[in-house]
């Protein structure tokens, strides 16, 4: 019962992150801005990256140790990019450091990278040299929605992270010059 709540709020999340990374992106081609809406989002950059890679590490950990459900290896090495994030952000935030922003985001772009694969080879069914008999990496413990897995929320989590970290980054730029 509290393996199909999660399953539903954290792929509810993911959905609803998707849904925000289209429409910044939109945004951020548009020629005319709210800003408003710029300013919270790139001020509060680093805030909202901590909390997703809070929640992205909770749910791993939540399926791996609640669920019982056996991390592959691309698992793994997703969760190498992810949970020190949950600090440097953390320790950012606490001494008001925004220089952080570039190790974030270079751990954020090789999980990404790692998602995209881990993603790929459990869409088309295909075996992985990483991966192995015993720790397959195409099981879906998860499947909601037709379609979000929990590589497809690291994926998500990952893009999230990115975008908001570049929206703060681009921020402190513009506010430097002015």
């Amino acid at each position: 019962m509290l393996l199909e709540i999660i399953n539903k709020v954290l792929a509810t999340g993911a959905i609803i992150s998707q849904i925000f990374i289209v429409l910044a992106l939109i945004y951020i081609l548009l020629p005319y801005k709210q800003q408003k809406i710029s300013e919270f989002f790139s001020g509060n950059g680093i805030k909202l990256a901590f909390v997703c890679a809070c929640l992205a590490t909770a749910g791993s950990l939540f399926y791996s140790n609640y669920a019982g459900f056996e991390p592959c290896p691309l698992c793994w090495f997703q969760r190498i990019f992810m949970y020190p994030q949950v600090i440097l952000l953390g320790l950012a935030l606490f001494k008001k450091d925004k220089n952080i922003i570039d190790y974030s985001l270079a751990l954020s772009i090789i999980g990404v990278v790692i998602s995209i694969y881990h993603n790929y080879i459990v869409i088309n069914g295909l075996h992985s040299t990483v991966c192995t008999i015993s720790e397959p990496c195409t099981i879906n413990y998860v499947l909601e929605f037709g379609y979000i897995t929990i590589p497809a929320m690291a994926l998500t989590a990952f893009l999230l992270i990115i975008l908001l970290l570049m929206s703060q980054k681009t921020w402190q730029k513009k506010i430097s010059v002015n």
